[in-house]
C-alpha cells in the first residue's frame, strides 16, 4: 500500500504500567524458608551439646515411633525426597544410631531401625527438645501451632 499525503497512520501503543512487584516483599514462600531457618537454627542450638541435628533427631524419633520402617514409608512420612533421606541415613548409620537391613518379603526394600544407641541419644536429648518446642510453640501460639501442621499435611493447589 503506498502512502499519500492525506493518509493518516496511528500507532496504538499500550499504555500498561510496569508490574509492581512491591508486594513480593510479603512473599509467604520467603517468610514460611526464613521461618523454618530460624526454628530449625534454634532447635539445633539447644540439640548441639548432645551432638545431634534436629533432622537427625526428627528421623530417629518418627523410627521410634513406627517401628522398623521401609525406606520409602519414612520419607512419606517425613514429607522427603526419598534421595535427601537416604543422605541423611548414611550419616545416622555410620553414627551407629540406625541400622539397615533388607526387606525379607522384598530384597530389594530398605527397612530402617533405630539402634540402642540411637534410642539413649534421642531419650537423652528429649527434654531439650521439649524445652525448645514449647518456646516455639509459646512464640507462635496455639493458633501458629495449628495452622503449621494444618499446612504441613495439605498440599496447596
Amino acid at each position: 500500500m503506498a502512502l499519500t499525503a492525506d493518509t493518516c497512520i496511528y500507532t496504538i501503543v499500550p499504555m500498561v504500567a510496569p508490574n509492581d512487584i512491591s508486594d513480593c516483599a510479603d512473599c509467604l514462600c520467603l517468610a514460611s524458608r526464613r521461618a523454618a531457618r530460624t526454628i530449625t537454627r534454634a532447635y539445633d542450638r539447644r540439640l548441639r551439646p548432645h551432638g545431634i541435628r534436629i533432622t537427625q533427631f526428627t528421623i530417629l524419633a518418627m523410627l521410634m515411633l513406627r517401628g522398623p520402617t521401609a525406606l520409602g514409608g519414612l520419607a512419606q512420612g517425613l514429607g522427603l525426597e526419598r534421595t535427601t533421606l537416604t543422605r541423611n541415613l548414611e550419616l545416622l548409620q555410620a553414627k551407629g544410631w540406625v541400622s539397615v537391613r533388607s526387606g525379607y518379603d522384598d530384597g530389594r526394600a530398605r527397612i530402617i531401625t533405630v539402634t540402642k544407641t540411637g534410642r539413649a541419644l534421642v531419650h537423652n536429648a528429649y527434654p531439650d527438645w521439649r524445652k525448645i518446642q514449647d518456646r516455639i510453640s509459646g512464640e507462635v501460639g496455639l493458633a501458629g501451632v495449628d495452622a503449621l501442621h494444618k499446612l504441613a499435611m495439605t498440599p496447596i493447589r
